[in-house]
Parts: structure tokens; sequence; C-alpha cells
């Protein structure tokens, strides 16, 4: 295959190839991600430290991806975007070998640092990467093959994670990101063509420090929010700090002749509905729900944690089972109708979950999680490929990183929702402890923001996304 430069005609030529490569360095981040949960005891015992002391390294990769993400767009111009990319998945790569071959605890949190810091690039940049290679026509083609990382990960992570961790060494589980890496670098040697280098503009040093230490303190406070007493009002400094200063990013921003992170593409409809109002507060309750639903059957139902993991497990395999048939779905009903009918089945199932006790029948039961999985596996996808309907060839760049950066707090503030209103809710109930009371409020309490959210999709174009669903009002 030869070689093209980053000409129009390239740019209109859907290439599968980029797609998978795309899907496959996303799947490779989000396995990472899902994997580590199941071996914190083991390695918590090989480095001699309690279980507790290993999220560091879980807050370590995010608040590391967190502070770097800004950066993608003024890099991927700088070096270009198959340089980036290429360079991130190859060190991406490295700091996972890092990882499992990591002596002690500070070695292994230096090692995911490094994998948050290349992490923070793979995304936004080969997302604009297949944007680049796409037309708007083709987009649910790329999406269908992008989208199914982040819907495998959370079924193959646990168990795959589970099965290495006791037949071979957790340290396995980072090593396992060796060959994926370095097929995948070598895939985008031989498939990505080379763009055509711009010369970026000056680097704004004030709007990335500013986007840096927002982010990292807010998505510091969301994952300190869920703890009790003096950690708590600490949390809550970080989260007040955060939005103090991402408002002073954000006023920097816009009045910066060449900003770090342009917010220009936010004017657009398409966009700006998903990574602000519906869409994030949708984004926040699916990243909550993988941490309620274990709760549910484990403190509600009083299973053991493999039972769990079971229940927990058809959540996901719906998930993935109506990915199939969403393309076909869109095309027929459009991406506005989808996201208000199917958004007010969100929070259908989310009441359905707050209704749902050890003596519910099992039939009834399996239902119940499959009717949510579906619901939140329409949704995602079908904001995942509206966001880029209307932005164009020049404002690409910017509207990966800034989906790139608002999915990453929506996902903090969902886990970290979550656990406030769990506790806020024993405190009511005088309860020591969290039980199915507090989760049913809860999962009633997503339900109202889920009608909130959906009820948003009212005021979206009906003829919004046309161009890539080609469903026509």
């Amino acid at each position: 295959m030869t070689r093209q430069t980053g000409t129009p005609a390239a740019r209109q030529n859907y290439s599968p190839m980029i797609a998978l490569i795309m899907a496959a360095t996303s799947f490779m981040q989000n396995l990472d991600g899902a994997i580590i949960n199941t071996s914190l005891p083991q390695m918590a015992h090989s480095f001699g430290v309690t279980t507790i002391d290993l999220s560091m390294g879980i807050t370590a990769y995010m608040l590391a991806s967190a502070a770097l993400s800004p950066l993608s767009g003024w890099l991927s111009q700088k070096i270009g975007e198959r340089t980036l990319l290429l360079v991130s998945v190859i060190a991406f790569t490295l700091a996972s070998v890092w990882c499992g071959i990591a002596p002690d605890l500070t070695m292994f949190v230096l090692a995911r640092i490094a994998q948050g810091l290349a992490g923070a690039m793979m995304m936004p940049v080969g997302m604009s990467v297949v944007l680049r290679h796409t037309p708007k026509s083709e987009w649910m083609r790329a999406q269908a093959v992008t989208v199914w990382p982040g819907l495998m990960a959370p079924i193959i992570g646990p168990v795959l994670g589970g099965f290495i961790t006791q037949t071979l060494d957790w340290r396995w589980n980072f090593w396992l990101n060796l060959p994926i890496g370095l097929a995948g670098a070598i895939a985008i040697l031989r498939f990505v063509p080379q763009e055509e280098k711009s010369e970026p503009p000056p680097m704004d040093f004030v709007g990335f420090s500013l986007c840096a230490i927002g982010l990292t303190t807010l998505l510091a406070g969301f994952q300190r929010s869920a703890e009790s007493g003096r950690t708590r009002e600490i949390a809550l400094g970080l989260i007040i700090g955060g939005i103090a200063t991402g408002w002073a990013a954000i006023r920097h921003l816009r009045r910066h002749p060449t900003p770090i992170l342009s917010l220009a593409p936010l004017n657009r409809p398409s966009l700006r509905y998903v990574v602000l109002y519906p869409g994030v507060l949708f984004r926040t309750l699916f990243s909550a729900m993988p941490f309620l639903l274990p709760l549910l059957f484990q403190l509600g139902f009083g299973l053991r944690p493999a039972a769990a993991g079971g229940w927990v497990l058809v959540y996901f395999c719906s998930n993935l089972g109506l990915k199939p048939f969403t393309s076909t779905i869109i095309r027929r009903f459009g991406f506005r109708n989808i996201l208000l009918f199917n958004g007010l089945m969100v929070a259908l199932s989310l009441v359905a979950c707050g209704f749902a006790a050890p003596d519910t029948n099992r039939g009834l039961l399996v239902l119940m999680l499959v009717f949510a999985g579906a619901t939140r596996s329409m949704q995602l996808t079908s904001l995942s490929t509206v966001a880029f309907a209307d932005i164009s060839t020049e404002e690409r760049r910017a509207a990966s990183g800034l989906l790139s950066i608002l999915q990453q707090a929506a996902s903090a503030a969902g886990v970290a929702g979550a656990a406030f209103g769990l506790s806020l809710f024993q405190t009511i109930d005088h309860s020591h402890g969290v039980g199915l009371a507090e989760l049913h409020a809860t999962f009633f309490a997503a339900a109202i923001i889920a009608l909130v959210a959906a009820l948003g999709c009212i005021r979206m174009p009906r003829t919004l996304g046309q161009e890539v669903s080609g469903h026509r009002a």
C-alpha cells in the first residue's frame, strides 16, 4: 500500500484499517484500566503494602493523563499526528512493561504516570486521525469499529485479569500490552499516511498551565470525595479550586488569539450537545453504573463477589449485544429521536434498578440488566457518533481534545457522585453502612438526572447529524 500525504483526496477515502488501528490502541488502553482492579490484592502483597495504598497507581494514571491531554492538539501540529500517535503507542507499551517489572510501589506509581502521559495522547490524536480519513457519510461505519473497545474491555478485563493473576502472575496483565502495542506501532507505520506538516502557533503556556492545574485538581477532588471526615473537606476544597481554575482557563482560552485548546468547536451544535448538556449527564451516569451495580448485588443482595460479577456481566454483555444493530436504528430514526426516546428508556432502566431486590424473579432481573445495558449502549454510541457531525476539518483536533477532556471529567464525576449519593442517603437514614435502601435511593436519584438529560434532547434540531446518519426527517 502506497503511503499518501494529507491531501483532500486522501481524506475522502474511508480506511477500515485506520479505524481498526484506533480501536486496537483504544482497546489496549481500556483493557489496562479494566484489568488492574482484579490484581490489586496480589500486587499489594508483592509490594508489601495495603490494597488501599495501590489506589495511588490508579490516581496517578488519571491525573497524569488529565494534565497532559490539553497539549495533544498543539503537539500533533508540532510533530505530526502520525508521529505523535506512534510515539504514544510505543511509550504506553514500554510503560506497561515498566509496570510489570516494578519492584516496589514507588516505581509502579512512576510507571503508571508514564502510562498516563502516553495515554493522554492516544485517544484524542487517534480520533483526529480517523476523522481526517473518514468522510461524514462513512462516520457511522468508522464508529462501529472504534466504539467496541469501550464495550468489550469491561467484559474481558476482569475475567482475563483474574485468570492471568491466578494462573501466571499479576505482572503478565501489564506485559500483555507488549504484543498489542508492537502490532499497533507496526500497523501505524504501515497503514496511516503521513500528513502534511503545519507550523503550530506559539505555545500558550498560561493556557496549558491553567487547564492542567484545573483538570488535575478537579479530578483529584472527585476521586477523594467519596471518603469521609477530613479527607472529604479536602476533596471539596480541591473541587472548588478546580472549578475556579477551570473558569479562569475558559476566560483565558476565549481571549487568547492562539489558545492551547480552542473552544470554537463548542459553537457547533453536535459537539456542544454531546460534551455539555445533555451529553455530559449521560456520560456521568454511565460511568457510575459499573460502580453501583456490584454494590447492589454484594451489599444489597448479599451475594459473593463472583456471583455479583456474573450479574454485572449480563449488563455489559447486553451493551455489546446491541452494537451490530445501532447503525441501522440510527439510520431509521435519526439522532435526535433516538437520543430523546432512548434517554427516557435510560431513566426507566434506572428506576427498575431502584426496585430490584433479593426476592426479585431471576428471569425478570436478567431482563432488567439486559434492558439497562442495551439502552446504555444505544445512548453512548449515538452520542459518540453525532459528536463530530458538523465539525470542520480545521476544528477536528480541538474537537477531539475537548471530547477527551470532558469524558475524563464526566467519568470521574460519575463515580464520585454515586459515592456521594450513597453517603448522603446513609446519613439521612441514620444507617451504619450502605444497604439496599441507600442503593435504591441512589438509583432513583440517577433516574431523575437521566430524565433531566433526556428532556434536554428536545432542543436538538431534527436534522442534527443527517449527513452522518443518512436519516431524513
